[in-house]
C-alpha cells in the first residue's frame, strides 16, 4: 500500500519532486515531519504491544504512570514541539524580503481561469504584457508573483515550485519562487471556488533567461494580420460579432478586458485554464458550447453562429500564435 501511494510522489505537479528553492524546502519539511510523526507513533504503539503482550499480567502502578506520561504525553510534547520550531525557523525563508528587483508578476485568479501581467521592471522583457493561464519563468533567478482576485477566494499553488498561497478579494498577497529546474510544470486553484473549480489549471514553462527574453519580446507584439481568406473572415466575424467587448486582441480594434487577453491565444500550451487542448477543433467546441465545457462560464456561448463562422474565427484565433 505505501508504494502505492509513493508511486505518485514525482511528476509535474508534485510536491515531492521538487524543482524549486522554495518547494524543496517545503518537500524537506514534509519528510521530517513525517518522521517525527512516525517516531510518536512507533513509541505509543511500542507501549501498547508491551503493555498487552509481552507483558499482558498487571504492572508495577509506578512503571506504568511512567510509561504513560512518559510515551503519552512527555515524548509526544518533545517531538512535535521541536517540529514547530523547525517549521517557524524556516517561514522567514518563503517569506518577502525587503526588496526585490528580479522579475514581477501579476496574477489575479478569477472564474475559472488566471490573468497574468508581466509588470514592468529592468529585468522583464516586453513590460506590462498580459496573457492567460500561462506563465514562464527563467531558472536559477527568484521572481515575485503579487496574488489578488475579484471576484472570490481562490489559491495559487504550483505544487513543484513552491507553496500555495491565497488570493482574497480586496487584499494583495505575494509569493516568491526560485526554480531550479528547467521543464513545464502545472498549476491549480488550491481553494473552491465554485462550480468549475476543478477546470482551473495553470501551465508554468521554466526556462534559460535568453530563451524567455525572447519569448517575452513576441508576446509584447501586436498580433500579426491573417494570411489566408478563411483567418480573415474569421477576424471580421470576431469583431462583427462582439468578442472585442471582452477581448484584447492587439493590433485590431478587440479591446475588451472582462475576458483573456487573445493577442497570442494560438501559441500557449492549452485552451480554457488547461480544459482543452489548442488546436481549431477545441476552439471551435470552446466558442459554440461554452457551458458543456465549463459549466457556468461567464463567457456566453456562441452556438447560435452558422458553423462556417465558427470556423473561422477559430482558424484566425488559432493562427494568433
Amino acid at each position: 500500500m505505501a508504494a502505492l501511494a509513493l508511486a505518485a510522489c514525482d511528476g509535474a505537479s508534485s510536491t515531492l519532486d521538487p524543482a524549486g528553492v522554495e518547494a524543496d524546502t517545503i518537500a524537506r519539511l514534509f519528510w521530517i515531519m513525517a518522521a517525527g510523526a512516525a517516531l510518536v507513533w512507533a513509541t505509543v504503539l511500542g507501549i501498547a504491544l508491551y503493555a498487552g503482550l509481552l507483558r499482558p499480567r498487571p504492572h508495577d502502578p509506578r512503571t506504568t504512570r511512567w510509561l504513560i506520561v512518559g510515551g503519552g504525553v512527555i515524548a509526544p510534547t518533545l517531538v512535535l514541539g521541536a517540529l514547530l520550531l523547525y517549521g517557524l525557523v524556516l517561514m522567514p525563508q518563503l517569506r518577502k524580503p525587503a526588496a526585490h528587483d528580479g522579475l514581477r508578476i501579476a496574477v489575479s485568479g478569477e472564474q475559472w481561469w488566471w490573468r497574468v501581467r508581466y509588470l514592468p521592471g529592468a529585468e522583464a522583457a516586453g513590460d506590462g504584457i498580459a496573457l492567460a493561464n500561462e506563465i514562464r519563468l527563467p531558472v536559477g533567478e527568484r521572481v515575485e508573483f503579487i496574488l489578488t482576485s475579484p471576484d472570490v477566494i481562490h489559491s495559487f499553488w504550483i505544487p513543484s515550485l513552491g507553496g500555495k498561497v491565497d488570493m482574497i478579494p480586496g487584499r494583495t498577497n505575494t509569493l516568491l519562487l526560485q526554480p531550479t529546474q528547467t521543464g513545464v510544470f502545472r498549476g491549480a486553484c488550491a481553494e473552491y471556488c465554485g462550480t468549475s473549480h476543478a477546470f482551473m489549471q495553470l501551465v508554468v514553462v521554466v526556462m534559460e533567461r535568453e530563451a524567455l527574453d525572447q519569448w517575452l519580446r513576441r508576446q509584447a507584439a501586436p498580433a500579426q494580420p491573417p494570411l489566408t481568406a478563411v483567418a480573415r473572415a474569421g477576424r471580421q466575424a470576431f469583431i462583427g460579432n462582439g468578442c472585442g467587448a471582452c477581448h484584447t486582441i492587439r493590433g485590431t480594434p478587440a479591446a475588451g478586458v472582462v475576458g483573456p487577453d487573445l493577442t497570442h491565444v494560438g501559441g500557449r500550451a492549452s485552451l480554457a485554464a488547461g480544459t482543452l487542448p489548442n488546436d481549431p477543433a477545441a476552439f471551435r467546441r470552446w466558442i459554440g458550447h461554452t457551458h458543456a465545457v465549463k459549466p457556468e462560464a461567464l463567457m456566453p456561448a456562441f452556438g447560435m453562429l452558422p458553423e462556417a463562422q465558427i470556423r473561422a474565427i477559430a482558424i484566425y484565433l488559432d493562427g494568433l500564435q
